[in-house]
């Protein structure tokens, strides 16, 4: 899952890419609106943690641009306590939730599961693709009763393939899912990923659509 971090903090934003990267999350931050508008375009982002007050103008004024280059992203504002009017105000703009500073680091992460789980179309952790079980809040896997154990690259790119199962995921994005957009990578780092959960859940559970990309079957034969 890609995040955009809009805050002008940067020991919170430190803190929030640190604790995010480890539970192999993919952030990119921004510390003002002018960086804002410079990085939203460059790949499709899933979730925009926007703060409110930024060095150069009000968080606000940056939805309908969000919404406009990034329309599938959720956008969670981020928020003092005794700023209710604004919160209201961002949810009529467009925000999806919002975080009350200061916020736990789980509460953080369970909106996070909770965006994965409105992308997918499931109210549910837990997705079942036949006899494959992919549970989002404890980033488990089990296939025929048993478990499995991915490396954490190996279930990056899972969650990613398995939260949109509707979708073809081109190389490209996949990539930026699982390293960022402006990170170097071999030229078959993809594909051994892929081969590896193949090997795991099972050889037809992703279907290779050539020249195109990938999409999750759960098929595990």
């Amino acid at each position: 899952m890609k995040v955009l971090l809009i805050e002008d903090d940067s020991d919170l934003a430190a803190a929030m890419t640190a604790f995010l990267s480890t539970r192999d999350f993919v952030v990119e931050a921004a510390t003002s609106i002018q960086a804002t508008r410079k990085l939203l375009p460059l790949t499709n982002w899933d979730v925009v943690l926007l703060d409110l007050h930024l060095p150069d103008g009000n968080g606000l004024d940056l939805l309908p641009t969000i919404k406009r280059v990034a329309p599938e992203a959720c956008v969670l504002i981020l928020t003092a306590r005794d700023q209710i009017s604004d919160r209201i105000r961002g949810l009529d703009a467009g925000a999806d939730d919002y975080l009350v500073k200061p916020f736990d680091p789980d509460e953080l992460l369970a909106r996070l599961r909770a965006v994965q789980r409105r992308s997918s179309g499931s109210a549910s952790a837990i997705l079942k693709f036949g006899s494959i079980e992919v549970d989002l809040s404890k980033s488990r896997v089990v296939v025929k009763g048993f478990p499995v154990e991915l490396t954490s690259k190996e279930w990056a790119l899972l969650r990613v393939l398995v939260s949109r199962a509707d979708r073809v995921h081109t190389r490209d994005a996949l990539l930026s899912a699982l390293y960022g957009f402006d990170q170097e990578t071999d030229s078959n780092t993809l594909e051994v990923f892929i081969s590896n959960l193949r090997k795991k859940i099972g050889r037809n559970c992703i279907q290779t659509l050539r020249g195109i990309g990938y999409r999750f079957t759960g098929d595990n034969e």
